[in-house]
């Protein structure tokens, strides 16, 4: 008798058929049912216990952490793999679970990176909120395509006790919105291709929590409608016939997998429009090739996407996506970001939940690899190739902590956690002052700090610290300084003379979007050049730009200068410096132009090394931002709030309190909306205070991000206590 094929065997021989592979992820607003959905599709695939699936007391199988269980929201985006029957053929789908709460959003930006579409699932009763919005810029960023789930249909019935002309009305507005979306935020090559349509099966709608989906090609098939729904909570079943019920006629993994391999693409066909979005060399290469066509023949091209760091073993593994070529074990490769050399100790698929080892697997694939110590967004190849874009997430880290150990002794252990926690999730910035012995940690907000400080001391194992938030603001200029600022060497033997002025908003939305890459010019760049183009700018200009930095750029205008080769290096590194750390408190510098106008240099190349380049120009830049009017930018968040009607005066007063800006107010059914600016300064402890204004109904959701000018009143105070933090002198 022949042995039954395991789970691991499809696995093994589906990873090579790439027209059977989908790479997906779910996406959604907090709470809108995206664990319970991937738990079920694991235990209907029997990678999972099926009483437990989606089972908030037993813990969702994607949760790794125990504070996920404690605070039953996901934290970290979880890789799992299954194995999906449709029309007699089978099919591979690599799913990551991604989190819905908006500070751990750059799980999402990452996990996009990795896949080509996305469900996104919308509660029934809120519909489509802030964070749904965002997950699907998210996607469309990296040209992911959307397909969507109306989730916890069962509220509109138990709850809300809707009628089914009245569920479908709703239905019909929350497509009409998330189609609306997609024309506002797709390319317009893709708008019309990535919208959903309710009669073609893009769109479905059920209960992850009770295991049941419908779409309308499947009603249509079983023959069944929207009363037979409404049956299941009649209470003429009961719960063992409702189960059957549904298992029989309308079984959730059934029609979302099917909806998957109906209406997702496969990765040929995905990478064929994904590449030029996301990868910026040249397409007619051999390597532009193979990446275009998914060649599992071709040059390696991997790029991780999540890393993952053994708490026993402390050996790292990096997941992420595999665009060409065929990664195998002891396979030696290059990291192109890193430049420098690797070796795959081991390839390893996910089986389920479980990441299982294979001798090798082709492109097409979501994976893991060991033997590597590199970071997220690194592009692996065999030999020195462009790299691919990097991953960006649409927020920046706003909220700050010092961190500090108990034991003195503890000091370098923490340094070594640190480098591990920025690791596995790239979203938090440390930075460790070596001239105070400061380190900081910067996240998305309260939580994620939160969550991240009580790692380090459950799962690291060591016992820290933390001071209060600390906001970190921006640096900028207000005006142009005019004329150039001279820096002198300090052997007086070199002069620098810089001029700065604003970003043009332009530029810096270009930046901000991907489509002027930031980084040194140090050939012809094909993306930039084709860019400035577009916006009218001729060669000389473009000729003139060095350097791509953190939102800020560097412009070389000097000519006939013979040695300014064998300085520009130099003069870059201390841009960045000055980038890094502004005149008026030390903080990063944003939406800056700084142009070198002209150079003097002493002959002797001995007199003109980095201990004179670098404080002439750090000097000149300096100076030149002092007499642009150099200003203090602070960061605002736009946020949605949601209150009961009576609660509304409540609310508005909370955020007049908070140097908030009421943007938008609108009433319905007795709830009010109210769409605000705040300052972030300000919104430390937020959700315990709009709790405590509305009895604890009110709810808030962030919508945007951006810096605005800090109000002059404010500005000299905060520059003081920033200075007396960081233990700045007069002359610092």
């Amino acid at each position: 008798m022949a042995e039954k094929e395991t789970s691991l065997d499809k696995i093994r021989r589906l990873v090579s058929n790439q027209n059977n592979i989908r790479n997906v992820a779910t996406s959604a607003h907090i709470h809108h049912g995206k664990t319970a959905f991937t738990d079920n599709l694991l235990a209907a695939a029997g990678m999972m216990a099926a009483k437990n699936a989606g089972d908030l007391e037993e813990g969702m199988a994607t949760w790794q952490h125990s504070d996920e269980q404690e605070r039953l929201m996901t934290v970290d985006a979880a890789n799992v793999s299954m194995v999906h029957n449709y029309q007699g053929e089978e099919y591979l789908v690599n799913l990551i679970d991604t989190p819905g709460h908006v500070d751990f959003g750059g799980n999402v930006t990452r996990a996009m990176r990795a896949i080509d579409g996305t469900f996104v699932l919308v509660c029934a009763v809120e519909g489509i909120m802030p964070q749904t919005e965002t997950v699907i810029r998210q996607a469309l960023k990296e040209r992911v395509k959307p397909v969507l789930f109306i989730n916890k249909v069962d509220r509109l019935i138990n709850e809300l006790q809707v009628t089914p002309e009245q569920m479908q009305e709703r239905f019909k507005k929350i497509i009409e919105k998330f189609n609306h979306l997609i024309d506002q935020i797709a390319e317009k090559e893709f708008a019309s291709k990535f919208k959903v349509n309710v009669t073609d099966g893009s769109v479905a709608f059920g209960s992850a929590r009770e295991n049941w989906a419908l779409s309308i090609p499947f009603m249509m098939k079983k023959k069944i409608s929207f009363k037979d729904i409404y049956k299941l909570y009649d209470g003429t079943l009961s719960h063992e016939e409702r189960d059957k019920w549904v298992w029989e006629h309308a079984p959730l993994y059934e029609v979302i997998l099917d909806m998957a391999i109906k209406h997702l693409p496969n990765p040929i066909e995905a990478q064929s429009y994904r590449i030029p979005k996301i990868w910026r060399g040249d397409l007619e290469s051999d390597f532009g090739k193979d990446l275009i066509k998914c060649d599992k023949d071709g040059e390696l091209g991997f790029v991780i996407t999540r890393i993952v760091i053994d708490p026993r073993s402390g050996k790292e593994i990096s997941a992420g996506r595999l665009y060409s070529g065929t990664l195998k074990s002891g396979m030696d490769v290059y990291a192109n970001n890193a430049k420098k050399p690797g070796k795959i100790q081991q390839v390893l698929v996910y089986n389920g939940i479980k990441p299982e080892q294979l001798e090798s697997v082709p492109a097409g694939n979501v994976l893991a690899v060991s033997g590597l110590n590199l970071d997220v967004g690194e592009t692996i190849t065999t030999k020195e190739q462009t790299a691919f874009e990097e991953i960006k997430h649409i927020f920046q880290p706003v909220i700050t902590k010092s961190i500090e150990v108990i034991k003195t002794a503890d000091l370098p252990k923490l340094i070594e956690i640190l480098r591990k926690v920025s690791k596995e999730d790239p979203s938090i910035k440390v930075t460790i002052n070596e001239e105070t012995g400061e380190s900081l940690i910067s996240g998305m907000g309260e939580l994620h700090l939160e969550i991240i400080e009580n790692r380090i001391k459950t799962e690291k194992g060591l016992d820290v610290k933390t001071s209060n938030p600390i906001v970190v603001y921006r640096e900028s200029v207000g005006k142009s300084s005019g004329q150039a600022f001279e820096g002198k060497s300090p052997n007086k033997h070199n002069s620098f003379f810089i001029r700065v002025e604003p970003l043009d908003d332009e530029l810096s939305d270009l930046i901000d979007k991907g489509e002027l890459p930031e980084g040194r010019m140090k050939k012809k760049n094909d993306v930039v050049v084709s860019t400035l183009s577009k916006i009218g700018w001729g060669s000389d200009e473009m000729r003139n730009v060095k350097d791509i930095y953190k939102g800020n750029m560097f412009f070389d205008e000097t000519r006939g200068e013979v040695h300014i080769g064998e300085v520009i290096e130099m003069i870059l590194d201390a841009f960045e410096m000055v980038m890094d750390q502004g005149p008026l408190a030390r903080e990063p510098c944003m939406r800056m132009k700084v142009t070198l106008e002209d150079i003097k240099l002493h002959e002797d190349a001995i007199h003109r090394g980095p201990a004179q380049v670098y404080p002439a120009v750090r000097e000149a830049i300096t100076e030149a931002m002092k007499s642009a009017n150099a200003t203090l930018l602070e960061p605002l968040q736009i946020h949605l709030i949601e209150v009961p009607e009576m609660f509304m005066g409540a609310a508005t007063k909370l955020v007049g309190g908070k140097r908030g800006q009421l943007l938008d107010m609108t009433q319905e059914a007795g709830q009010a909306q109210l769409k605000a600016k705040i300052p972030v300064a300000e919104m430390i402890g937020w959700s315990s205070d709009l709790r405590s204004a509305t009895e604890g109904r009110g709810t808030s959701s962030l919508v945007d991000q951006h810096f605005e000018r800090i109000p002059v009143a404010l500005q000299a105070d905060v520059i003081k206590k920033i200075r007396d933090r960081k233990g700045l002198a007069e002359n610092q």
